[in-house]
């Protein structure tokens, strides 16, 4: 890596800070109190972000993003973790799918993303279906003119705000796995398109999960994206990217716990001297401080594997987001164990980080999934 390379890098994860720091962290505890986030505070706050040029950052130049590398996205990926759940969102983190967009539905669906004029959300989970997709039941039945979708999907992310919803469904269940699913785009007042509930849910607050359903909707041909049977290609696209995504995002909830924690154990004195003097707490440090370090190199490293189409990134994938889900908690934990009961109260946002990151050790796929993945690569290549 180069000195310029280095450079750009700090500044881009300090200028990214400063957003968050000045913009997004005045709303953090309001909207974690009330569980919810005015749509035109989030759309001011993306057009801010469309003006330093960082909306959609993990698109392509090809498709209107700003065409960073994944070793640069992470790098935002990471710093976001410093926020919460719907506010990072206003940097418009984009569904990896949309990469499979036609040139006619880049007009009328892309361009309007890009531009914040627009929002997407991606339905995959279903009720018995989880990371388990041979379980799926969501269904696609071709007719004149299209297709007709009929299933349920839930813990969809932001879907009441969504104009369009990217759907996984299957197309021929007799395929194998690979040929299966098909990927379609809904939209917002398609009949048959029922939100059917919001879930109440530990953290994330402000960021709505709910159930849909989906009864004899009607897609037509110009809605399918990418081509018939490719879905679990284009599943597998978005899924690795964000599993990533999702490792930064905890190493950053990680730092942040560790920067805030510092100051508190420096200054806070028991039994005659500063909780830092303390052997107990240096045990926690040092945790803490190899912990992330290590995690950011998986990260790092996993990202330089995508840059370079290796396919070896699923596999760093998969183990980033295995470490780095599992160490952000370990942090959390122990944050919270060093402030005592300041830490338990909601004065401080250390126990909204210790909620939140609780669900990245569950989605984009469990620790469980990881572990089996990882497993199933060493068993395989060596």
């Amino acid at each position: 890596m180069s000195e310029n390379t280095t450079f750009d890098n700090h500044l881009l994860a300090e200028t990214v800070r400063r957003f968050i720091k000045k913009k997004l962290a005045i709303h953090e505890a309001n909207i974690d109190a009330q569980d919810y986030a005015d749509s035109e505070l989030i759309l001011g706050l993306k057009h801010q972000a469309i003006s330093l040029g960082f909306f959609a950052y993990n698109m392509p130049a090809s498709l209107g993003g700003p065409g960073l590398s994944v070793t640069e996205q992470i790098i935002i990926d990471e710093e976001l973790g410093r926020t919460s759940i719907p506010l990072a969102e206003t940097f418009g983190h984009l569904p990896g799918s949309l990469n499979f967009v036609s040139d006619k539905q880049r007009v009328w669906l892309l361009n309007p993303l890009i531009r914040a004029e627009k929002n997407v959300a991606y339905a995959l989970t279903e009720p018995s279906a989880g990371s388990d997709l041979s379980a799926m039941y969501t269904r696609a039945s071709k007719v004149e003119g299209g297709w007709v979708l009929n299933g349920t999907k839930h813990y969809i992310s932001a879907v009441e705000s969504a104009d369009f919803l990217i759907v996984l469904v299957v197309t021929d269940k007799s395929a194998p796995l690979k040929g299966r699913f098909s990927t379609f785009i809904v939209e917002k007042n398609t009949p048959g398109l029922k939100v059917l509930r919001r879930f109440r849910k530990m953290g994330w607050h402000g960021h709505p999960l709910s159930e849909i359903s989906l009864e004899d909707c009607f897609v037509s041909e110009t809605h399918v994206l990418g081509d018939i049977g490719r879905g679990f290609e284009i599943m597998m696209t978005t899924i690795n990217n964000d599993r990533l995504m999702v490792a930064c995002r905890c190493v950053g909830i990680a730092q942040e716990l560790f920067e805030l924690v510092l100051p508190h154990i420096r200054d806070r004195y028991t039994f005659g001297k500063p909780l830092a003097e303390h052997q107990a707490i240096k045990f926690m440090i040092a945790d803490c401080d190899v912990e992330i370090d290590a995690a950011r190199l998986l990260n790092q490293k996993a990202a330089r594997l995508a840059d370079e189409k290796n396919p070896e990134f699923r596999v760093a994938a998969s183990r980033a987001k295995l470490f780095a889900s599992e160490i952000g908690g370990r942090v959390a934990d122990r944050v919270m164990q060093m402030f005592g009961g300041a830490g338990y109260m909601t004065d401080l946002p250390v126990e909204r980080f210790y909620r939140d990151v609780r669900a990245f050790r569950i989605g984009e796929g469990t620790s469980e999934m990881q572990r089996l993945q990882i497993a199933r690569h060493v068993l395989m290549s060596r």
